[in-house]
C-alpha cells in the first residue's frame, strides 16, 4: 500500500478527489484554497522559459546538419494543420448530430453581455496578422519576462543554429547550457512534488465557486464535449500511433502522472517540461522534442479545436440561429487560422471564440455567456486532450522524420528498465 500512495499519479489523483470532496461540504472554505493552485502553476510558469530555452539551444546545437532543421519544423507545421483540423471537424459532426443546443431556445435580448465584456474587448484587438508580429519580441529580455512560449523558441532556434555553425568554439558554450539545463529539471523535479498540492487547491476552488449544479443545467453540452474528446483520442489519435508502431493505451499509461496533474491543475503548461523529458526518454531525440511539444501549445490545440466548433454551434442551436453547410464550413476555416494564436492569449478560450463569432456576424457574441458556468469545467478535458495530442505529435513527427529510437520507444513503454538516454553528437546524421 505505501509503495502504490508513493507514485505521483496516484497522489495526484486522490488530491482531485479530496479537493472536490471538500468544494461539496464546505464551498466557501475551498474558494479561498485558490491560491494554492495557482501557486504550483506560476512555480511551473517560473521554470518554462529556461527549460524551453536551454532544451532547445542545446538540441539544435548538437546538430551538425541545419537543413534537417528546416525539415523538422515543415512537418511539424504540416501535422499540427492535418490534426487540429480534423479536430474542427470532429467537433463539428458530433455537436450537430447530438444538437446540445436545440430546445433551449434563449432569447439574444436577454442575456447579460457584461459578464463577457473583457473578452469581447479583447477579441477587438486580437488578429490573426498581430498574433504573427507578436513571435519577434521587442527586446530579447521582453520575450523571457512576458514568457511568450513562441518569442523564446524564436531566439532560441535562431541561438540553437548559431552556436552549430561555430563548432568546436561554440561547444564550451554549448557544454555549459546543458549543465544548466540539468539543474533546471531538477528543480522541476522537486516543483513537481508540489502537484497533489497544486491539484488539491485547484479542484477544492472550482467545485465550490462552480458546485455541481452548474453541471446540469448544461451537462448535455459537458456530456457532447467530453464525448468528442474520447472519440477524438481513439479515432484520430489512435490511429495515428498504430501507424507510428506504438500503442496509445501504452502511451497514455506512460503519462499517467503528466495526465493527472493536468486534470487537477486545467493546464497543459503544468507539465511541459516533464513531457519534453519524457518524450526524450522514450527515444525522441532532443531537437524534435524541444521543437515540437512547446510549439504544439500554440499549433496544435486539438482540444481547444474541439470546443471552439462545438461551443460555437451549441451557441447557434440554443439561440435559434439557423446555420447551414456553408456557414458551418466557413466557421471552420476562420477557426483553422484564428485558433492557432490562442494559447499565448490571456482567456484565451473566451477571446478566441469571441472574435470568431464577430468575424463571422451570424451567430450572437452574447451567446458566450452561456458557456460561463460550465466552461470551467470543460478546461480539464481541453488540457488533457492537448496534452495527449502533444505527446502523439512528437513522436509520430520524430518517426517521420527518422529521429525516434523505435526499440527503445518499445521498451519504455513496456515498462521495463532502460539506461538513462545521451544524444548523440551529430543526432541529425539519424534525421
Amino acid at each position: 500500500m505505501k509503495r502504490v500512495l508513493s507514485k505521483l499519479y496516484v497522489q495526484v489523483l486522490l488530491a482531485v478527489i479530496l479537493g472536490a470532496i471538500l468544494g461539496v461540504l464546505y464551498p466557501d472554505f475551498a474558494t479561498t484554497l485558490k491560491p494554492i493552485g495557482d501557486s504550483f502553476i506560476k512555480l511551473i510558469k517560473m521554470l518554462l522559459a529556461p527549460v524551453i530555452f536551454l532544451t532547445v539551444v542545446t538540441g539544435i546545437a548538437k546538430m551538425n546538419n541545419m537543413k534537417e532543421l528546416g525539415r523538422v519544423g515543415l512537418r511539424a507545421f504540416i501535422y499540427f494543420e492535418v490534426v487540429s483540423t480534423l479536430a474542427l471537424v470532429i467537433g463539428l459532426v458530433v455537436v450537430d448530430t447530438v444538437k446540445p443546443g436545440a430546445g433551449m431556445n434563449v432569447d439574444v435580448a436577454t442575456l447579460d453581455a457584461s459578464s463577457i465584456k473583457t473578452y469581447t474587448e479583447a477579441a477587438r484587438h486580437d488578429s490573426f496578422i498581430s498574433f504573427m508580429l507578436q513571435i519577434i519580441p521587442d527586446t530579447l529580455g521582453d520575450a523571457f519576462t512576458k514568457g511568450n512560449i513562441l518569442q523564446i523558441l524564436l531566439f532560441s532556434i535562431l541561438l540553437g543554429v548559431a552556436l552549430a555553425r561555430c563548432g568546436e568554439k561554440g561547444k564550451l558554450i554549448t557544454d555549459t547550457l546543458t549543465s544548466l539545463m540539468n539543474g533546471m529539471f531538477g528543480i522541476v523535479n522537486m516543483v513537481m512534488r508540489l502537484a497533489p498540492l497544486g491539484a488539491f487547491g485547484a479542484i477544492a476552488f472550482t467545485i465550490g465557486k462552480y458546485g455541481f449544479g452548474s453541471l446540469f443545467s448544461l451537462g448535455k453540452l459537458m456530456a457532447c464535449f467530453y464525448l468528442t474528446c474520447v472519440l477524438f483520442v481513439a479515432l484520430i489519435l489512435g490511429p495515428i500511433c498504430r501507424a507510428c508502431g506504438f500503442s496509445l493505451w501504452k502511451l497514455l499509461k506512460y503519462l499517467k502522472e503528466e495526465l493527472f496533474t493536468v486534470l487537477g491543475t486545467s493546464s497543459s503548461e503544468s507539465v511541459l517540461p516533464q513531457m519534453i523529458r519524457k518524450m526524450e526518454n522514450a527515444g525522441c531525440s532532443k531537437p524534435v522534442a524541444g521543437m515540437v511539444i512547446p510549439a504544439g501549445l500554440t499549433f496544435n490545440p486539438d482540444g481547444q479545436a474541439i470546443y471552439y466548433t462545438a461551443a460555437a454551434t451549441f451557441i447557434a442551436q440554443a439561440t435559434n440561429t439557423p446555420l447551414g453547410l456553408s456557414d458551418q464550413l466557413i466557421i471552420m476555416a476562420v477557426l483553422m487560422l484564428t485558433s492557432k494564436g490562442s494559447a499565448g492569449v490571456t482567456g484565451s478560450g473566451f477571446i478566441t471564440l469571441a472574435a470568431t463569432l464577430a468575424s463571422l456576424g451570424t451567430i450572437p457574441v452574447a451567446g458566450i455567456v452561456l458557456l460561463l458556468g460550465v466552461d470551467r469545467f470543460m478546461s480539464e478535458a481541453r488540457a488533457i486532450t492537448n496534452t495527449i495530442g502533444n505527446g502523439v505529435a512528437t513522436l509520430a513527427i520524430a518517426r517521420w522524420v527518422g529521429a525516434l529510437d523505435r526499440t527503445r520507444l518499445a521498451q519504455v513503454l513496456d515498462g521495463r528498465k532502460v539506461a538513462p538516454r545521451v544524444e548523440p553528437e551529430g543526432v541529425a546524421k539519424a534525421l
